[in-house]
């Protein structure tokens, strides 16, 4: 269970936090994860956003739909990055991405900002990068 840390540009920070979903792990070890990471976003006053990374490939999971509750009731800022939407056709993805979206709403008045990506095809890095470097700049003044 490591936390990854990664300087871009010498200006900023991207945090890389382990899986708390798919991994194979025990149910003491997945509570002893989850609870580092709740710890972790909790005590970050510099956080100015957690990426949620989703497989685009799967249908809302409980344990994606937890976590976004919790990040919502701590007030914690967050976008969604629904991943690997390469692997599946583009229909299939944004089926998936739909009803994960809808589920959402029937406790959100206000959907997070959330973004479709591929690394392998590079599909929707720009505008992924541009929602990182907003917030940057929003948040030097």
């Amino acid at each position: 269970m490591l936390i990854n840390y990664f300087r871009i540009d010498d200006s900023w920070l991207v945090v890389d936090l382990p899986g708390y979903g798919y991994a194979k792990r025990s149910k003491k070890e997945q509570d002893k994860l989850v609870d580092m990471i709740h710890n972790y976003v909790i005590g970050r006053q510099q956080l100015l956003c957690l990426f949620v990374l989703i497989d685009s490939r799967h249908t809302p999971q409980k344990i994606d739909l937890d976590f976004i509750h919790w990040l919502g009731e701590n007030g914690i800022p967050f976008a969604i990055v629904f991943t690997k939407c390469d692997k599946q056709s583009r229909a299939k993805t944004f089926a998936n991405v739909n009803t994960f979206l809808k589920t959402l709403e029937e406790e959100w008045e206000e959907l997070p900002p959330h973004f479709v990506t591929s690394a392998e095809t590079r599909e929707g890095r720009e505008e992924l990068l541009e929602y990182i470097y907003s917030i940057n700049k929003e948040s030097k003044g």
